[in-house]
């Protein structure tokens, strides 16, 4: 059996060599694939609710109180001080994802409230804010090399981690599972506010992030030889500065054994981070068996992948989107029904069908957080009213932990 994943890793740490091509073959993996999450969360004063740099704070205060207990999160930094990330740990059950995501959300706030801060899951900030980056030498590096583009970048993301056999696997994989991905954005779009306007987008993140010039969807690599080669070729422009900034939508992990998709939001609600989670794990379970039986992917050029994620982060679930198969305009419940028909097998597998149908249902309905951050704004005109709002959404479930922490 391939070892258990950490799900995640620290951006600012170095990497741990991986070969540059595993052995090719159509080795199924031992056992149900284990996932994991790295959410980013919003740090926003107390009182306020406007984004306050506090991460590097609240981690100190998080480390020298925390115990660790299993099935709790990791706390680490990110690149702007106004947002921490939670790493959850390796989990085998949606149900254990959900709890994992609850917890580490909960060992956040709690880090953030020591400092006079909370920890709140939305992927832009409400309110305009100027960022403070964290004074790492990479993270000053990223400063000094892309100007604008880092300093203006503060969004959340949501990262989901999938257990995969080997490279070639993963790669297989992701050939096979990128016509998915705008709709995966569409169903986590939970930013819909820049410098406090609305952007006329459900998921500004996305367009913000993609200013990055490694970032967004590829061609087809067709083994794992390719996908090395092509990553190293990018590294020798000088652009990147290193691996960890290969920012494609869906990746292999620089240091564990996972595929590392990387489109979403972070969600506003802990399920709906772990509906979304369910599906991408279906999706790569369905890519392999796929890929074992000598199935290929289906055909779509990058561009046209561009023109859907555009089309997904305009949309979200409000307007019509690509569908991932027929490339043609299409309402939202249309492409999440093909989903389902596409991962069903996968979903039964892991006995998660009727959660993730139920979820679905819900933001189908309901809609996102992004519709839901418009409402609020919409009804009360006040931007804090918004992030008090997705607080509540935030920490729905969770369970305060006395004595974790000396909040004041």
């Amino acid at each position: 059996m391939s070892p258990p994943i950490r799900p995640a890793f620290s951006r600012g740490k170095r990497p741990v060599s991986r070969p540059a091509c595993p052995t090719a073959g159509s080795r199924a993996l031992d056992g149900a694939r284990t996932l994991g999450v790295e959410e980013e969360l919003f740090l926003v004063d107390q009182l306020t609710c406007r984004p306050v740099p506090a991460a590097e704070a609240a981690l100190a205060r998080w480390r020298s109180a925390h115990v660790r207990e299993p099935g709790t999160g990791q706390l680490e930094l990110e690149f702007q001080r106004e947002q921490i990330e939670v790493v959850s740990p390796p989990c085998a059950t949606l149900s254990e994802l959900a709890e994992a995501v609850r917890l580490g959300r909960q060992e956040a706030d709690d880090a953030a409230r020591a400092v006079g801060a909370r920890a709140v899951a939305i992927a832009t900030s409400v309110d305009t804010v100027y960022p403070h980056v964290v004074s790492s030498p990479r993270y000053l590096d990223m400063m000094s090399s892309f100007g604008a583009t880092a300093r203006e970048q503060l969004t959340c993301g949501f990262h989901v981690h999938v257990r995969i056999a080997d490279d070639e696997e993963g790669v297989a994989v992701l050939d096979r599972i990128r016509v998915w991905l705008p709709l995966l954005l569409a169903l986590s779009s939970n930013s819909p506010f820049w410098k406090g306007q609305d952007s006329g987008y459900a998921s500004y993140r996305y367009q913000m992030w993609s200013r990055w010039p490694s970032a967004g969807p590829c061609e087809p690599f067709g083994s794992a030889r390719e996908y090395h080669r092509r990553v190293g070729e990018l590294l020798a422009t000088g652009v990147p500065l290193d691996e960890g900034m290969i920012y494609f939508d869906a990746r292999l992990s620089r240091s564990f054994p996972t595929v590392e998709v990387r489109i979403a939001d972070v969600c506003m609600d802990a399920e709906h981070a772990a509906v979304l989670a369910g599906i991408i794990r279906s999706l790569v379970e369905t890519a392999a068996t796929q890929w074992r039986e000598g199935r290929g992917p289906a055909p779509a050029l990058a561009s046209h992948l561009v023109m859907a994620g555009w089309r997904a982060s305009k949309s979200g679930l409000a307007g019509d989107l690509l569908h991932p198969v027929l490339k043609t305009p299409c309402l939202p419940a249309v492409a999440v029904a093909a989903l389902l028909e596409h991962i069903r097998p996968a979903l039964r597998r892991y006995g998660d069908e009727s959660r993730v149908e139920r979820g679905l249902d819900t933001l189908l309905r309901d809609g996102t957080g992004a519709t839901r951050q418009r409402l609020v704004m919409l009804r009360t005109g006040d931007r804090r009213a918004v992030v008090l709002d997705a607080l509540e959404r935030t920490h729905l479930g969770s369970k305060a932990k006395a004595g974790a922490l000396n909040v004041r």
